[in-house]
């Protein structure tokens, strides 16, 4: 018998360091969220790298990196998994940078209430007329994964915002 998840919401306000989960059937997946930023080291021999460290403190203009990792940590496999994260609020969503391997991407400019691709979300402007959705009016996120994730598998979606 297969196991049906039916979702999982992650929440962030602002740089968020934590997540509130709600998994169908606790324990079957484990869910973990991260709020990164890029910073420009240089290594022992001289070298200068990009790495990553977790958000402490971010001003306007600096660019966050959420990684959202997913494991399927029961016997049997899941399938119907969906992920859903909002864009935090006083930021504005990088374009083109949500991914996600397996998975079917959608977006929202209505709080969650409906879903298209990037370039199908539609908005009412003032004047009562529908008209495509401007980056900066993307609400949420949604990676419907394809597929089955077998036992002990597991799979990550993620996306970056620059703060406003």
């Amino acid at each position: 018998m297969k196991r049906v998840l039916v979702s999982v919401v992650l929440a962030c306000a602002g740089a968020c360091l934590t997540a509130h989960a709600q998994a169908p059937r606790p324990g079957d997946i484990e869910l973990s969220n991260i709020a990164e930023m890029e910073v420009v080291v240089k290594t022992a021999d001289g070298k200068v790298e990009k790495k990553r460290q977790p958000v402490e403190k971010a001003i306007p203009g600096s660019e966050i990196i959420y990684t959202s990792t997913f494991r399927n940590v029961g016997k049997q496999a899941a399938n119907s998994i969906s992920i859903v994260n909002p864009v935090p609020a006083n930021t504005t969503l990088v374009g083109g940078s949500a991914h996600g391997e397996q998975t079917e991407i959608a977006f929202s400019a209505d709080g969650g209430k409906t879903w298209a691709a990037a370039d199908k979300v539609r908005v009412t402007g003032a004047d009562g007329k529908q008209r495509p959705a401007g980056i900066t009016e993307f609400t949420h996120i949604r990676w419907n994964y394809k597929g089955e994730l077998a036992p002990g598998k597991q799979g990550a979606v993620g996306f970056r915002v620059t703060v406003n």
